[in-house]
């Protein structure tokens, strides 16, 4: 591995979650239903017609629109997100902890970045997996991954490095 090459690299996009994309389609195809069953005439109808691809092309546009990145590297993590959003630098040596665990109990989950929330700092795109890391403050990150045992191990090996 060249020394500017860094150990892990994840890119989590907005539109690829599963449950979301279900829900989108469900939609769509709600929409695509009512205009049929309207006999496709009058403006309502059209409606149901324009809302139903416009939420096909939102869910199209959105799977390629990049939610954060994760980047494992130099004894720091870096997530990047989007647009105005700040970089978050975590430096490995104030971690204390890592450990993989489940993202959360619920079916179906809101991406987040840098969500502050009872002690806790949030970065989620989706999938179901992440790694929690604990700084000697106390402090949890929970990092959303969809290579959970990946991101550990480059973690685990960038902290004894």
């Amino acid at each position: 591995m060249e020394e500017n090459e860094p150990a892990f690299l994840e890119k989590q996009y907005l539109g690829r979650d599963y449950g979301r994309i279900s829900i989108r389609l469900v939609l769509a195809l709600f929409c695509f239903g009512a205009y049929y069953l309207s006999g496709s005439q009058g403006q309502n109808a059209e409606l149901f017609l324009v809302v139903g691809f416009g939420i096909l092309i939102g869910s199209v546009v959105m799977m390629f629109l990049l939610h954060y990145k994760t980047t494992v590297n130099n004894k720091s993590i870096v997530l990047d997100g989007i647009w105005t959003t700040k970089m978050v630098k975590i430096d490995l040596n104030s971690i204390i902890k890592v450990e993989a665990v489940p993202y959360s109990s619920y079916i179906i989950n809101n991406p987040v970045y840098n969500l502050h929330q009872k002690g806790t700092v949030r970065f989620y795109a989706g999938g179901k997996d992440a790694v929690m890391l604990t700084d000697r403050d106390g402090l949890k990150y929970i990092i959303g991954t969809h290579r959970q045992a990946e991101l550990e191990q480059s973690i685990k090996r960038e902290m004894k490095n």
